[in-house]
């Protein structure tokens, strides 16, 4: 799919793009490819003269294939965009950037929110935009945006962790579902500090290569100091984590000890009631049960008093409560 935006009164708004026809009568500033077709890809290349990456050179994150300038003088970036699932985990999608002619292509696998969050502010904030490198600055202030709210997201899931993790009785069925959470929001949590780490380092290299102008460096800047904020909500986080995933393990481990504490004294508590019968297999000649008038009294007795007894020693120790 290719999408196409002009610059009119301020104003980012889209083209419909049906033909090759279509793409030559306009001017844009932003030419946008969601998964292209080979057609697309033709149309772009013919008319402006661009050279566009395949699939697999998108995924290249080496440092020297991220940033360079391509013979004809066309500046290429890749950047990552984190794309935030309600189904399924996270992902990371690398965009690739090409800045030629006074206008922004992109090239991206899949439609991203923070694209879509900047069409839709575009159209409703006249002047916020002036030029293409404007619409890239603005794409890497609104993946700061929407890395923190992801982060929000992250804080009010551990919330209710912490919840479950404290309550007073904390079965495995609640440890299994708090691991799972908790396993799930560090993964997150991770995407993120990569997604930051990338953008800082995509906006760092344009403020060095003074392809800014004035205004456009002090909001590369700004976007800079946001990303430094997140730092430090990613580093807590993962501290919070690491507590409630060993908070969990720990009750897993109690809960066990427990299952293996019952386990021990039942076969200790049955011990001498098995060694009692046993002797009593074992003797033949003399059964009080035969030779007494209260042998089976005595013998029932003996057996409950052997049974009792272990139980009895274990709470006075204090192993049984």
């Amino acid at each position: 799919m290719i999408n196409v935006f002009v610059l009119q009164n301020g104003r980012l708004n889209q083209v419909p793009i049906d033909s090759r026809d279509d793409l030559a009568s306009v001017q844009p500033i932003w030419v946008d490819l969601t998964d292209p077709t080979d057609d697309e890809r033709a149309w772009v290349k013919s008319i402006y003269e661009v050279i566009l990456p395949d699939e697999d050179e998108v995924q290249d994150i080496e440092a020297s294939a991220r940033y360079y300038e391509a013979e004809n003088g066309d500046l290429h970036l890749r950047t990552d965009f984190l794309l935030e699932q309600e189904e399924g985990p996270s992902r990371i999608v690398t965009v690739a950037f090409i800045l030629a002619k006074k206008i922004l292509f992109s090239i991206h696998a899949e439609d991203l929110p923070v694209f879509r969050l900047v069409r839709m502010r575009a159209r409703s904030r006249p002047g916020s935009i002036e030029d293409y490198m404007d619409v890239l600055l603005d794409l890497y202030a609104t993946d700061a945006e929407y890395s923190a709210d992801a982060l929000e997201g992250i804080y009010e899931t551990l919330e209710v962790v912490s919840g479950r993790v404290l309550q007073e009785t904390f079965t495995d069925k609640d440890a299994a579902d708090a691991l799972n959470a908790i396993a799930h929001e560090e993964d997150l949590n991770g995407r993120i500090r990569r997604n930051m780490m990338d953008t800082r380092r995509a906006v760092s290299y344009l403020m060095r290569g003074r392809l800014l102008n004035t205004e456009q460096f002090e909001e590369a800047r700004q976007i800079l100091r946001d990303i430094e904020s997140l730092d430090g909500h990613t580093s807590f986080l993962f501290d919070k984590i690491n507590f409630l995933m060993d908070a969990t393990v720990g009750f897993i481990n109690i809960n066990q000890n427990k299952i293996i504490k019952i386990f021990s004294v039942a076969s200790v508590a049955f011990l001498p009631p098995t060694l009692i019968a046993s002797i009593y297999g074992m003797n033949f000649k003399w059964l009080p049960e035969l030779n007494w008038d209260l042998g089976y009294p005595f013998a029932i007795v003996l057996m409950l008093a052997s049974a009792i007894a272990p139980f009895l020693y274990f709470r006075h120790r204090g192993w049984l409560k």
